[in-house]
């Protein structure tokens, strides 16, 4: 437990700082932990544990080239969820998807092909079956955003109108969402955001009917 709560101080501390240092020491904490917190004892604080290790991999896999840690970062957002189960807790499973959608689309820009997208956006789509604007909406608006990014990347890649128009409509739901909530700081943001989707649908041509 000491292990995990020291990994998590040092994720905070390296996503607040220049570097890699703290986040390796936050990723050495968490396989530490991982030791004795294991699926057979603890299934739930093993599936914690595999959750926040992906996301030092990831913050790792974000600051680095290469995809390595990225993989890494799948990997552990992937065992965490067979006990992070949508039947047991159905908002940490959530959760987790969308961590998993956010691994994979960073992986998806940084290969060729379309794949790693597609499976974002899989992991976000599932992540909203739970995650539902009547639930939590703040949560539910961050993963709305997180799929229209994910959507966008394909869309800018393949040429498919119909996928940034789609990309469009989650940004903004999250947009109006965000902004009923009051937070006004992300207003520049998400205008931004529209602006560009806008520019990119009209540069190409609608679908023949």
């Amino acid at each position: 437990m000491t292990q995990y709560n020291l990994g998590a101080a040092l994720w905070t501390l390296g996503v607040r700082e220049n570097g890699t240092a703290r986040l390796e020491e936050a990723v050495a904490a968490y396989r530490a932990a991982l030791e004795e917190r294991t699926r057979a004892r603890v299934p739930l604080d093993w599936a914690a544990t595999q959750n926040n290790l992906g996301l030092a991999l990831s913050t790792l896999g974000e600051r680095e080239s290469g995809t390595a840690r990225l993989e890494e970062a799948v990997a552990a957002y992937r065992a965490a969820l067979e006990e992070y189960t949508r039947a047991r807790v159905p908002l940490k499973w959530a959760m987790t998807q969308n961590n998993l959608g956010a691994a994979l689309a960073t992986l998806g820009e940084r290969e060729s092909g379309t794949a790693r997208l597609e499976e974002a956006v899989a992991a976000y789509r599932a992540a909203l079956e739970e995650r539902t604007r009547a639930r939590v909406p703040l949560d539910w608006a961050m993963t709305q955003n997180n799929l229209g990014l994910a959507l966008q990347t394909l869309g800018e890649r393949t040429g498919d109108r119909a996928k940034l128009e789609e990309a469009r409509k989650a940004v903004e739901a999250a947009f109006d969402v965000v902004m009923q909530a009051g937070q006004e700081q992300y207003r520049g943001y998400f205008e931004d955001r529209l602006g560009e989707l806008d520019r990119q649908i009209a540069g190409l041509k609608p679908p023949r009917r």
